[in-house]
């Protein structure tokens, strides 16, 4: 399968196409095909270097902790009605070497959530870090709801820093997004 990965720190320049196997899901796991790899400012400051995660010799980090596609398989322990659902994947390279800038990213079931039909794959692949960062923000203030629902911020006032200001966008990895 196609994937972009880099085999040591740098700026874009050490990024390069590679191919790699497709991996069927271990326990616990679901392979889903990427349809947009999410970047995030912690993407490119790990392969800058400013975050450091050892790359093994001879290996390759596919970065991109976010991305949205649709489950094709899933291992053992994992409901098989999974196969098909459109979903969005947060966390995918954290502490791994297999991110979403790939063709099928193999995750820990726990990171994929279910996307609507409504939603599109731009939009999935856009929420991961980002939403669960907000969500984290309005969840874990003194005083402040454990949960999110209609009315829970009545009367709150939130700042929104760099709503418009940060880039994390859904992108296809290498030219026009893949087929369905």
């Amino acid at each position: 399968m196609r994937a972009v990965g880099y085999a040591e720190t740098g700026g874009v320049e050490v990024l390069q196409n590679i191919d790699l196997p497709v991996r069927d899901p271990g326990r616990g796991e679901v392979r889903v095909r990427i349809a947009r790899s999410g970047v995030n400012p912690t993407d490119w400051k790990s392969r800058n270097g400013a975050i450091h995660m050892p790359i093994p010799a001879g290996r390759f980090q596919v970065p991109h902790l976010d991305g949205a596609g649709t489950v094709d398989a899933v291992g053992e322990d994992v409901d098989s009605a999974l196969v098909g659902q459109r979903v969005w994947v947060w966390l995918v390279a954290y502490k791994r070497l297999e991110g979403t800038a790939q063709e099928f990213a193999t995750i820990p079931a726990g990171l994929v959530e279910p996307l609507p039909e409504s939603a599109s794959f731009d939009v999935g692949a856009s929420l991961g870090v980002p939403f669960m960062t907000a969500h984290r923000a309005l969840t874990l203030n003194e005083g402040g709801p454990k949960r999110l629902g209609p009315g829970a911020l009545d009367g709150v006032v939130v700042l929104v820093a760099g709503g418009a200001g940060a880039w994390a966008a859904g992108l296809p990895l290498c030219g026009p997004p893949w087929p369905p």
